[in-house]
């Protein structure tokens, strides 16, 4: 079963509140999705940490309900 974008959206809005988050589906399958994710949780971390933050956001799902998700993160 796929993750819907609605659904990937409300695990990322739990973990980055304040985050501008855009979410495009790449193959429409619900499976592969491109997100920029804009949140004050990402100053003054590197690159790697805010994808780990956002990978912990997502409860376990990335490569189970999510099989790819190509990410662009950043502080305001």
């Amino acid at each position: 079963m796929a993750m819907s974008a609605t659904e990937l959206e409300t695990y990322l809005r739990q973990a980055f509140p304040d985050a501008q988050i855009r979410i495009d589906d790449l193959a429409g399958d619900g499976d592969h999705y491109s997100c920029s994710i804009v949140s004050e949780a990402f100053k003054g971390l590197n690159r790697v940490r805010q994808h780990q933050l956002v990978y912990q956001a997502l409860q376990g799902h990335m490569g189970g309900k999510l099989h790819a998700l190509a990410l662009q993160t950043s502080a305001p």
